[in-house]
């Protein structure tokens, strides 16, 4: 299957997913790391993908979504942004808002 094929799959098929270095448990850099304590902060589960073990997504994601760096959290099939944006959006009250209504369409996956 073709990468980008994989990763629209991934965006389209998981309602809120966080593409970044590592995983939730060991996040492997500090942007990764304090976006995770953001998505965690709203206590819904999210689909990752490990983009350090994924070097063909790590590659290609960034021109999918047209942004340039990790980690990414798209939310609905929409890029929500990276760590800054993310962190922001927390701490404004503004991110569970947005988890919470992605959030039921997630129910029973993982």
């Amino acid at each position: 299957m073709d990468i980008m094929e994989t990763i629209r799959e991934q965006v389209e098929g998981n309602p809120i997913i966080l593409y970044m270095k590592g995983s939730p448990n060991q996040p492997q850099c500090g942007f990764s790391a304090r976006t995770v304590q953001a998505l965690m902060g709203c206590g819904q589960r999210f689909a990752y993908v490990d983009i350090l073990s994924n070097p063909e997504i790590r590659a290609n994601l960034p021109l999918y979504g047209n942004w340039p760096t990790f980690p990414q959290l798209w939310i609905n099939g929409e890029l929500i942004g990276g760590c800054d944006i993310v962190t922001e959006m927390h701490e404004k009250g503004e991110l569970k808002p947005l988890i919470d209504a992605a959030a039921p369409a997630a129910e029973g996956t993982e």
